[in-house]
């Protein structure tokens, strides 16, 4: 088999990224699942968060991000991120990305949800994802190999290293790809949910692989839910940007009274887990929210996406309001990493989405994903280049996995149904107990140390699925505190002692108990 220097798991823009930066030094192979658009980042309508204008300054970027994410970020992380960004977006723009600017050639710099100052760059109104990756992925032609639609399905590790990955695809072909470095950048898992701004790809594949092969996971609780996702026949059907209520658009009940009014001081642009939280509480009364966007001028200019979304389900904008429901949005744990996206496992990076760098706490600031999928991107690539390649030895690599009697497995919505509706946006111990056992019934332990070669792509999907349900659900019933995307209905408190319940205690007894360590 050949033996590829660099393997990327993904093609969202933290793959992409890493990529750009390391493909002169090193032979890079991306394999995605499905199509190289097919990602969070190709979808996202928000921007990229950086302190540009002469009012701002990273200090008050850093602040923002410490407060939304409950402070229960990682500090270093959160200077890195503010400090490396406007330097990483730079670079981006000297190689040939353009920015949306105003008449005098000046970035049009946007405003969301908890940020101080205006710094959200924007490219193509609302479509900035896609613009940052079809960019890149110019900028990638020739010069990488991007193979789609085959599925990582293992992750292979010999003598305690990452030294390469085992893929299928759709004919149902096996194959194991060697490298001196595997990077996983997967996305998060909130595709999970019934109610979701992702891509129905993201279902928590790069978590689920990193774990099996004993990797450490970590803050599995915090999910974000967006605030603000169309609503049509009670069904979330697509993402309406907090860029939107950052130019002025406001959440209205069916009477047209303010919702956010009264609530926090910043009313409409408060952070995204108290948005969600207070429209969600006025939805379970029976009630319907809308963002009214009727003081926004030249709506479908500015925000063509969101225009062709809402003509496509038959909403009128024209009639100023829009029906809006929370949805899954953005996973603040993962795979954890130190600053050069290093895991615990040697050889098995991890960068985006799918990695805990800790930048997010509890809690992501808006237009932080996109930077740091820039920021770590680029890290990662430099910590690669830096490194000597290693030799691989894989003529007699042992499988870790065994062959088990096949089992009942659920549908996939059976697992979104279970994960909106008990590990949804406020959670209680009764529900996230029912949730903890419904998932264990298929045994979970065994699952993880299962030999998957033999199952269905779809049904390695739900594997997956379960394993990553089970993390959040387990997560979620250890934190007996309510802390950004993470609300105890029970404990509605924050603990003030949050420093010293850092959440890498719980992943370890996690890992004790599937492991067998205790």
């Amino acid at each position: 088999m050949p033996k590829e220097h660099v393997i990327i798991v993904g093609s969202g823009i933290a793959a992409l990224v890493t990529a750009w930066h390391l493909h002169e030094y090193r032979n890079v192979i991306i394999f995605t699942k499905s199509k190289k658009e097919e990602s969070n980042s190709w979808l996202a309508q928000g921007g990229v968060a950086a302190a540009f204008s002469k009012q701002d300054d990273w200090r008050f970027h850093y602040e923002d991000t410490m407060i939304a994410g409950g402070y229960h970020n990682d500090e270093r992380a959160v200077e890195t991120l503010v400090k490396e960004g406007p330097k990483r977006i730079r670079e981006l723009i000297a190689a040939g990305l353009q920015f949306d600017t105003d008449k005098d050639g000046r970035f049009h710099l946007g405003n969301e949800g908890a940020h101080r100052h205006r710094r959200i760059l924007h490219a193509g109104g609302d479509q900035t994802g896609r613009a940052l990756v079809s960019f890149l992925l110019e900028q990638l032609r020739g010069n990488v190999t991007i193979i789609e639609d085959e599925c990582v399905i293992e992750l292979l590790v010999h003598n305690g290293r990452c030294i390469g990955v085992k893929t299928k695809n759709h004919s149902g072909i096996i194959a194991a790809h060697y490298a001196s470095a595997v990077v996983l950048s997967t996305g998060g898992c909130t595709g999970m949910y019934e109610f979701s701004s992702n891509a129905s790809t993201v279902t928590g594949d790069g978590i689920a692989l990193a774990y099996r092969a004993g990797a450490v996971i970590t803050d599995m609780e915090f999910i974000q839910f967006h605030p603000t996702m169309l609503c049509v026949d009670g069904k979330a059907v697509g993402l309406i940007s907090e860029a939107v209520r950052g130019e002025g658009a406001v959440l209205v009940t069916e009477d047209g009274t303010r919702l956010m009014e009264h609530v926090h001081p910043q009313q409409d642009l408060a952070p995204r887990d108290i948005v969600a939280r207070t429209i969600h509480g006025e939805i379970i009364k029976g009630n319907r929210v809308y963002l009214d966007i009727s003081k926004i001028a030249n709506f479908s200019e500015r925000f063509p996406a969101i225009t062709k979304l809402c003509k496509s389900y038959g909403i009128n904008i024209e009639t100023g309001k829009l029906p809006v429901v929370p949805g899954a949005h953005f996973l603040m744990g993962g795979i954890q990493v130190d600053s050069r996206g290093q895991t615990s496992i040697p050889g098995l990076y991890a960068v985006g989405e799918a990695a805990c760098t800790g930048v997010h706490g509890a809690n992501r600031l808006a237009s932080n994903s996109l930077l740091e999928g820039i920021v770590f991107g680029a890290r990662v690539a430099e910590t690669l280049r830096r490194h000597e390649q290693n030799t691989i030895t894989y003529e007699h690599l042992e499988n870790r996995f065994v062959k088990k009697s096949r089992k009942l497995l659920p549908t996939k919505q059976q697992i979104q149904t279970i994960m909106m509706h008990y590990v949804g946006i406020v959670r209680d111990e009764q529900r996230l107990t029912y949730a903890k056992q419904w998932f264990e019934q298929f045994s979970i332990p065994d699952f993880v140390n299962t030999n998957v070669d033999d199952f269905k792509l779809e049904e390695i999907t739900i594997i997956h699925m379960l394993i990553t349900g089970w993390l959040i659900t387990t997560s979620a019933l250890q934190r007996t505190e309510s802390r950004g995307g993470h609300y105890r209905h029970d404990y509605p408190h924050a603990d003030e002692n949050w420093q010293q319940r850092r959440i890498l205690r719980v992943k370890q007894e996690l890992m004790a108990k599937v492991w067998g360590e205790k």
